[in-house]
């Protein structure tokens, strides 16, 4: 018996099938996710309630252009100074009262 081999149409076919089951399945989300998250970065504001990667919760008192970190008060007497890319979410106001 001999092997059968697919004609070139069908290999290229199989190609662009992979090919859009690549950009719909992994690119697109990624990048949709790179581009919420370059907006949330863009959104920070002294004030403003945030959630960092690590599970920390508390409110942004500094936060400079220039630099890439950012000063977060948990309570009244504690701060931490964190990478802006390190918060992954914005809070409602008076979350961090609700706890």
């Amino acid at each position: 018996m001999e092997a059968q081999q697919g004609s070139p149409m069908s290999m290229l076919f199989i190609f662009i099938i992979f090919g859009l089951i690549f950009y719909f399945m992994i690119y697109r989300p990624q990048a949709k996710r790179n581009k919420d998250h370059q907006k949330l970065m863009s959104e920070l504001a002294k004030g403003t309630e945030v959630l960092t990667s690590g599970g920390l919760i508390g409110k942004i008192t500094k936060i400079t252009a220039d630099s890439d970190n950012v000063v977060i008060a948990l309570n009244e007497t504690t701060e931490v100074s964190i990478k802006r890319n390190f918060i992954v979410a914005v809070l409602p106001k008076g979350s961090i009262k609700t706890l």
